[in-house]
């Protein structure tokens, strides 16, 4: 009687915990639950929106709650460098931004990051490359003693600093909306897949990247470090650090040559932040458009099929969390080679990065819809064509570039022409090339 009950609890306790397993594996596995509806907002807060977002702020300006442009700043308007392609795209090489990244060191294991920027209100407030070593010291060498042995230290300097190119806006909204669950559930197929191949002896195959994940524990999936987990948080971080607006998430940016500047108020208040986040948001999704030749649509249709063959899909995932045409799979990816990376390094005693933080070499892939109108390429921007962009993948995608490579130039010119139809949304709004304004320079 008693060893009977025994039983029935020991089923019920195993039912229990298959239940639980089971449930737990359903929770692993699960995709996350797909994008269906598109951004949506009021007409008339998408217009002042707009209106935020074309405008070409000055020092006290009449909008702005606090002190308007800068005190250090990279444009005076959002338009300036999201102009390609319509209002919302990519901007131009001459629009580049000079990002720094401090490197931890004994003593301070943090990483430091901002921006170097092109100009201030003062000349007491400009900043410069040189001016961050008076910040962040280089780390002396020196002869020392390691495992009884003399070697030689040279000289560390922890700063580094690369050239950022502004990306295109279109689809952000639908970008935002893509689950975090989406993202690691094809990681996670992505990473089982490439395990298979390498117990098959495939050794060349493509690394499945990694998604970035911040202190907090969401997914990063905006900034070319994928360093924003939101929009939201993207757009107060542009507003902050490349026009100077604070704003109700985030405090204007202030000159590192000037620690003690005098914090203001915000310039942006809650309603024309919204507005200006809602209209980021809407902006029209990315096509890929049709050419009304039929061979010259078939050569794009060949080139997309090239595109998938040849590996370019595996990071340039065509769909991702119900979003079609995203062409990301919003990870993060090593696509550069040792010298391209820059900076001033030797072998110093410097602390290692935090596992969480993105190595020097490794970049988010960028969304590609919208691709033939927000030349140029990379992170950096010094990829001037397509071709030049694909020959320039290195890193994890490697054997992408040799493969294309080695394809007949008919097959990569296919290539380029299933590209080349990724066109920045018809519908737009047309957006004047701020070269042509003849913007003045302030002191910077």
């Amino acid at each position: 009687m008693i060893g009977s009950g025994f039983a029935r609890i020991g089923r019920w306790v195993g039912l229990g915990i298959s239940v639980l397993l089971a449930s737990w594996a359903l929770w692993v596995l699960f995709p996350g639950i797909p994008v269906r509806r598109a951004p949506h907002a009021n007409l008339q807060v998408k217009q002042a929106g707009l209106t935020i977002f074309e405008h070409e702020w000055k020092q006290g300006d009449s909008l702005a709650g606090g002190d308007g442009l800068g005190p250090v700043f990279n444009e005076r308007s959002c338009v300036a460098c999201h102009f390609q392609g319509g209002v919302g795209g990519g901007g131009d090489l001459s629009h580049n931004v000079m990002r720094f990244e401090v490197h931890p060191v004994p003593g301070r294991p943090r990483v430091c990051e901002g921006i170097v920027h092109a100009f201030a209100i003062s000349s007491d407030s400009r900043e410069s490359r040189t001016g961050l070593n008076d910040f962040f010291h280089i780390v002396p060498g020196g002869l020392k003693i390691v495992g009884g042995c003399v070697v030689e230290i040279r000289d560390f300097d922890p700063v580094r600093t690369e050239a950022i190119n502004s990306t295109a806006l279109f689809g952000a909204g639908w970008v935002d909306r893509i689950s975090s669950r989406s993202i690691l559930h094809q990681h996670r197929g992505r990473s089982v897949s490439a395990i298979g191949r390498e117990l098959l002896g495939d050794l060349q195959g493509i690394k499945p990247g990694r998604a970035r994940v911040l202190a907090d524990g969401r997914i990063g999936k905006f900034g070319w470090k994928a360093q924003f987990a939101t929009l939201r948080e993207f757009v107060a971080s542009a507003c902050a650090n490349e026009l100077g607006l604070g704003n109700p998430l985030m405090e204007q940016a202030r000159p590192f040559a000037h620690g003690n500047y005098t914090k203001v108020n915000p310039d942006l208040d809650e309603k024309q932040f919204a507005a200006l986040v809602s209209f980021v948001d809407t902006l029209p999704r990315p096509t890929e458009v049709k050419a009304a030749d039929p061979q010259e649509q078939g050569l794009i249709g060949r080139g997309k099929a090239l595109f998938e063959k040849i590996g370019c899909a595996v990071c340039h995932t065509p769909e991702l969390g119900g979003v079609t045409g995203v062409y990301s799979d919003l990870l993060l990816h090593r696509l550069t080679s040792p010298e391209e990376l820059g900076g001033r390094y030797g072998e110093p005693e410097k602390a290692p990065l935090p596992d969480d933080h993105p190595l020097p070499d490794e970049w988010k892939t960028p969304a590609l819809w919208g691709v033939a109108d927000s030349a140029p390429y990379f992170h950096d921007g010094k990829s001037p064509t397509l071709e030049e962009a694909i020959f320039r993948h290195h890193g994890d995608a490697v054997s992408v570039t040799r493969a294309f490579e080695s394809l007949p130039a008919s097959d990569q010119s296919a290539i380029i022409r299933f590209l080349k139809s990724l066109k920045a949304p018809a519908e737009a709004k047309p957006a004047a090339d701020p070269r042509s304004r003849g913007y003045i320079a302030l002191a910077g």
